[in-house]
């Protein structure tokens, strides 16, 4: 069967959508292919031309929600104003995306969310980190860990309080307590 490929994107559209206002209800493991096609108005065979199973639409649309920094450019030495420009860039993204970052990232959300996007992060951070440290690998990929726990943990908390923290006060925030502690 020949579709037109407009029809088809929106069909795998109105899917991704059902699925989503159901999973910010539900549980990954409380919700069916039939809860999906209900809401969506679509058979179950649509279905199943467009995903395998419950687990593999959250895979595609946890995959379009994260970040493609592949456009970044290689960073030679990092200065503590650079540092505040990437921290910036990374609160920009979570904003953009917060929507669905604060279900994927909640009590209800994929727990392995998280992982996938420190793991689109940490390249960029190896990167910046290495260039500035001397420290050895190990000590590099704790602090790296430390940093992406601690941004997504400040922009998850400041975002699931129900308003739009201001950016430059969070940035500013982590960037204090990095480098000046946080008792201080």
């Amino acid at each position: 069967m020949n579709k037109q490929p407009e029809i088809t994107m929106q069909t795998r559209k109105n899917l991704i959508d059902a699925f989503w206002q159901i999973y910010c209800e539900k549980r990954i493991e409380k919700i069916t292919v039939k809860d999906i096609t209900t809401k969506a108005g679509y058979n179950r065979g649509t279905f199943y031309e467009y995903f395998k199973d419950v687990y593999d639409i959250l895979e595609q649309l946890e995959n379009s929600v994260l970040p493609n920094l592949s456009t970044h450019h290689k960073i030679t030495i990092l200065t503590e104003h650079e540092l505040m420009l990437h921290f910036n860039q990374f609160s920009k993204i979570y904003q953009q995306r917060c929507n669905y970052y604060g279900v994927l990232l909640g009590d209800n959300g994929d727990p392995s969310f998280q992982g996938k996007l420190k793991n689109v992060f940490r390249p960029l951070l190896k990167q910046l980190f290495s260039n500035y440290n001397t420290e050895d690998d190990f000590v590099i990929e704790y602090k790296i860990e430390y940093v992406l726990s601690a941004l997504i943990g400040v922009f998850h908390y400041g975002y699931g309080q129900g308003n739009n923290p201001p950016i430059e006060k969070i940035v500013q925030l982590i960037y204090r307590f990095m480098f000046n502690g946080v008792i201080k």
